[in-house]
Formats: C-alpha cells, structure tokens, sequence
C-alpha cells in the first residue's frame, strides 16, 4: 500500500508502532491505530463515535480534535468530514499475500513472516474485536495455503515454515496440522511427521476427548510405533 510519503509506515500486526518511531499520546495511539485498521480514510463522526462509544458525540468530537492535535504532523490530514491516514500499513500488506496465497500464488518467506502475527494484541476496544477475529483466521487460512503450495512446488522449507506457524496460532486445527504434517511426509522427515502428529493427538484427547481425523492418521500411520 503506497502513501504519500513512502517513509512513514504503521504496524498493527504484533502491536502498535510507527516509522520512524513517533512518541504518542493514549488517544494519539488509539487514533492511529483506528485509521490504520479501519481506514486509511474514515469518517470524523464514525471515527469519533467508534473510538469513545462510552461519552456523548458532543466529547467524542473534543476527545477526536484532542487526538489529532496531539498526533505528529503529516500522519493524519483532515479531508472535509473525512481523515485520511498518509502512511502504508502492514495490514494491508499483509492482507494482500494471504490473498494471493489463498488463489494458491506461491509466495515467499517475507510474506509467512507477515502472516505471523495477530492484529493488535492486548487490544480490546469494541471497534479492534471482530477485525481480529476476521484477520486471525485468514492469517491461518493463508498459511495453510502456502503450506501446500510450497509443498506442491518441492519449497520444503517454506512449507513447514508456515505450517509451523499455522500450527503455533491454532494447536487444535486440524486442517493445519494436516498441512503441516503431510508437507513433512513428502520432504521425507517421517519421523518428525510423526512426532507432530502425536502430540496433537494427545492434546486433542486431553484438551476436548475427541481422535483425530481418518485422513491425518492416514498420513502418518505407516510411521507409527506400534505398541507390543
């Protein structure tokens, strides 16, 4: 995502932060963040309003001119009703390789770095909760993709990279255990495969009584220790 000067950036993913670095204030902070989420451009009324949902319109609109005083220059440029965010944002990066990876591009090692992390941690304002949500799963959606894409193209690393990762994010999905363990399979780290297989069974049972399914025990069962 281009803005008008390349230079300033922010990042959501993993926390808040901006570059160069910039000292924010509270409302400062949860302005930027808003727009870089929500935006780039966003309704003054809808920003404020969203931002302060506890106060009257009448304070969330002081609360908002505050936030923007406060900002650093050239970060935010008020638009007529609108603020329009002049910075890239790693969101929208990010947003952009999960869905090349989900129409099964291949993408690289940047892209799963991207992909590892959660939008705003330890954010739980009304507005930040079902955008969460919603990039959390397509984060793990895209990794598991590249998983078998890369798979697929023989990028072996690249594959149980992001698979790991799918794995870390969500230790109970199956479907990215799958990915994981049939990439590990086909690179021929069999006992590996295995071993990841295990503890997701063990965890399984532990944690809800269920088994896996018939198509991962497919996968490693040739590999498997019988017991005497």
């Amino acid at each position: 995502m281009a803005s008008s000067n390349g230079s300033r950036r922010v990042g959501v993913l993993g926390g808040l932060g901006t570059r160069p670095s910039e000292r924010l204030s509270g409302a400062g902070r949860r302005l930027l963040a808003y727009l870089a989420v929500k935006g780039p451009r966003a309704n003054r009324l809808l920003a404020g309003t969203d931002l302060w949902p506890e106060v009257s319109e009448t304070r969330a609109r002081a609360n908002l001119r505050r936030a923007l005083w406060q900002l650093p220059r050239r970060w935010v440029r008020p638009d007529g009703p609108d603020l329009q965010l002049d910075a890239a944002v790693d969101l929208a990066d990010a947003r952009r390789v999960a869905d090349l990876a989900l129409a099964d591009t291949l993408v690289g090692a940047d892209a799963v770095e991207l992909l590892k992390h959660d939008l705003l941690p330890g954010w739980y304002d009304p507005w930040v909760l079902d955008e969460q949500d919603q990039f959390h799963l397509h984060r793990i959606q895209a990794l598991e993709a590249v998983c078998r894409t890369a798979a697929d193209a023989g990028a072996y690393p690249l594959a149980t990279g992001a698979g790991l990762a799918a794995v870390c994010a969500e230790p109970l999905r199956e479907s990215a255990v799958t990915a994981l363990v049939e990439a590990l399979v086909r690179e021929g780290n069999r006992v590996e495969a295995a071993r990841r297989y295990t503890a997701y069974a063990q965890r399984l049972r532990h944690e809800i009584g269920a088994a896996p399914g018939d198509d991962l025990v497919a996968l490693v069962r040739p590999y498997l220790r019988r017991r005497p």
